[in-house]
């Protein structure tokens, strides 16, 4: 059967790009920022670029953070992609302001200490065993990376699966944990790679 999609449209993300790399592993996709639609979709997909505040108070104005939290407390697959994933956890730093996130992981999300920044280009990662996104791939598969910032430990669930790379200093390249799951990478970047770990994703909805 064919899974129903949202990319939730909050003013920020490659919304058209993730859409088609989603229809591509043969979903059907809507991109909006309906909260009944989000709310029913087999799967939501909250991507984001640019600056952490700016990606919340696009999200706030749309009621982005409420839709996560009911889909996440109900069970209901959620996929964040970029600062898509960044904005999950409880707060980022950048420019030394601190601004509140969705508050679904605790933790902060901070710059990357590295002589080059941004991080851009392609990257290994390290999955872990039994992951779902990374299922099938080899330790060699690479992923296109563009972010300077990253969340750099891990204080949630010691059960999540959890998925780290390496730019000068390790950082969470992906989390798996029970319906949330997000990439710091983009899949829709990421060539035959990203369409693996979107089919993946969309294959384990229920």
């Amino acid at each position: 059967m064919t899974k129903k999609l949202v990319v939730l449209d909050y003013g920020s993300g490659n919304l058209r790009s993730a859409q088609r790399a989603l229809e591509r592993v043969g979903a059907e996709v809507e991109v909006t920022a309906d909260h009944d639609a989000a709310a029913n979709a087999d799967g939501l997909v909250v991507p984001g670029v640019g600056a952490f505040e700016a990606c919340m108070s696009g999200l706030r104005e749309i009621g982005g953070e409420q839709i996560i939290a009911d889909r996440v407390a109900a069970g209901r697959p959620v996929l964040g992609v970029c600062v898509g994933m960044q904005i999950l956890f409880s707060r980022g730093v950048e420019f030394g302001v601190e601004s509140t996130g969705c508050r679904q992981w605790p933790g902060a999300v901070v710059r990357l200490d590295a002589p080059v920044i941004p991080h851009m280009g392609w990257n290994v990662v390290d999955a872990p065993q039994g992951s779902v996104l990374f299922d099938g791939m080899g330790s060699d598969t690479r992923f296109y990376f563009v972010h300077s910032y990253a969340a750099q430990q891990w204080e949630g669930d010691p059960g999540a699966k959890l998925t780290w790379a390496t730019h000068h200093v390790p950082f969470l390249a992906a989390v798996e944990d029970g319906p949330l799951s997000a990439t710091q990478f983009h899949p829709e970047k990421s060539g035959d790679a990203g369409a693996e770990l979107l089919s993946n994703w969309v294959g384990a909805l229920s």
